[in-house]
């Protein structure tokens, strides 16, 4: 079989890193997806590190339940990364709990306020104006996914080498499964500092993803929808 690569990409994760290392917030931006294949494409002309041709890139992330009042509009936007040429999508869900600091800031202004013989409520109203908590998400399902799909794939010979766009300790088993399988595997990431350390001394190599390659995967976002 000519030897072939394909991507496996935690968007959440490469979002996250990647807005870090454009000096961003990542609800700022929003995941080209077309940028993401294009770099994936052109891991073949940086070093030897990864030959062959490209596969695929099996994108990942987490999706909103279609109650949500953000669903629409992210659906819009996972249809346009399913519609990308070289793209498979694959989405967990996501969860929202009460942001963890939103209890704690708010009990402490009632005490400020007490304390400087303000009314409480009208501090707290006042704050409300002009400071919005956003919810704590966390992605549910997308590690088990791309473990999976990985090990699936692997056993199939369907790929060379795989490329792994994430960071997370529990994808560390994955890649020793997958190399038990012959298959090479690599780690992309915009901050080599954000990879678990078993897990890229598990990996054939990590490769650091530049910044003006992290701003021709990233745009900013042209609504609050995602």
């Amino acid at each position: 079989m000519p030897a072939t690569y394909a991507g496996f990409v935690d968007a959440g994760y490469l979002r996250a890193e990647g807005a870090k290392a454009i000096g961003k917030r990542a609800r700022e931006i929003r995941l080209d997806a077309r940028g993401v294949v294009e770099w994936l494409r052109g891991m073949d002309r940086r070093g030897d590190i990864v030959v062959g041709e490209f596969l695929r890139a099996y994108w990942y992330d987490g999706a909103f339940h279609p109650s949500h009042k953000e669903y629409d509009g992210q659906r819009r936007y996972f249809d346009a990364i399913g519609h990308t040429p070289g793209v498979q999508l694959r989405l967990g869900h996501i969860a929202e709990r009460p942001s963890r600091i939103e209890r704690p800031i708010r009990r402490e202004l009632r005490r400020t306020a007490k304390g400087f013989g303000i009314d409480p409520d009208d501090l707290l109203a006042e704050f409300d104006r002009r400071w919005t908590f956003y919810p704590d998400r966390h992605q549910k399902g997308v590690d088990t996914l791309i473990a999976l799909d990985m090990v699936r794939l692997a056993g199939r010979s369907a790929f060379s080498a795989a490329v792994l766009i994430a960071g997370d300790r529990d994808l560390a088993e994955v890649v020793r499964t997958v190399q038990d399988f012959g298959i090479r595997a690599i780690i992309a990431t915009p901050n080599r500092q954000s990879v678990a350390a078993e897990l890229a001394q598990l990996a054939d190599g990590v490769i650091e993803i530049q910044e003006d390659d992290c701003r021709k995967m990233l745009t900013a976002r042209a609504s609050a929808n995602r």
